[in-house]
């Protein structure tokens, strides 16, 4: 299952949860904030990531005026193990967008 999630939205999480201000400039450093967001389970309300095999992110470059000025902002795969129930997969999906939309 795929999200997409700008790139301020997980340095403002990083920020909450660790009082680290996060420069994302890459893949690499969207997949090490993600990481350090899910270290901290507590903060979101529900959602099982027990079942979490691994996340692929991609980097994309929105550009809304012009080629200059971008927003930049990340499609995160996350890939659970086989047995895992749809309804496991989505609850935690949700219970993530969820803890970044209430920043």
């Amino acid at each position: 299952m795929k999200i997409r999630v700008e790139s301020d939205k997980i340095v403002k999480a990083v920020k909450k949860l660790h009082g680290i201000e996060l420069v994302l400039e890459d893949d690499a450093d969207a997949l090490e904030g993600i990481h350090l967001i899910l270290q901290r389970p507590e903060s979101m309300e529900e959602g099982d990531f027990s079942g979490l095999k691994e996340i692929k992110v991609t980097s994309q470059r929105d550009y809304e005026t012009s080629a200059v000025e971008y927003r930049m902002s990340f499609l995160l795969e996350f890939l659970f193990e086989e047995p895992v129930p749809l309804e496991t997969r989505v609850s935690a999906l949700k219970a993530f967008q969820g803890f970044l939309n209430r920043l």
